[in-house]
């Protein structure tokens, strides 16, 4: 059975993100659950709990997604890379303080930025229903 690219990309990025969220676990343990301070993924990445549940989630939808098909796909990777990009526009401008329950730093910043770019592109652009010209 063919898989679309919006799948593809779908299930590429889900596993991803579900393997991110549980081994984020791995470094998140002695920090609250949910706060400014996280422990660092691959020495990078800070996650606390509340961000691992989030990586989880998203990874589940978007596997979710490409299970159910194209359209279904292309529609959830679209949605996801735009909250990803406001999950980087505000995450930028609450910077390091009290309201930064997920404990964001500039990586992740950096890392949701790019994901937001790659799956919004591909959302938008890939899988586009082809209609054939009209003959007269």
């Amino acid at each position: 059975m063919s898989r679309s690219v919006n799948q593809l990309v779908g299930y590429g990025f889900g596993a991803v993100y579900v393997l991110v969220g549980l081994l984020g676990f791995t470094v998140s343990g002695s920090h609250a659950f949910a706060g400014e301070h996280g422990g660092l993924l691959l020495g990078i990445f800070a996650v606390n709990g509340l961000h691992n549940v989030v990586h989880l989630l998203v990874g589940a939808a978007l596997i979710g997604a490409a299970a159910a098909g194209t359209a279904v796909s292309k529609a959830v990777n679209t949605v996801v890379g735009a909250v990803y990009l406001l999950v980087g526009i505000v995450g930028v401008a609450i910077g390091s303080g009290e309201l930064n329950l997920l404990a964001l730093n500039a990586p992740d910043h950096a890392l949701h930025f790019a994901s937001a770019v790659a799956l919004m592109v591909i959302g938008l652009a890939a899988d586009r229903a082809r209609h054939p010209a009209a003959h007269v």
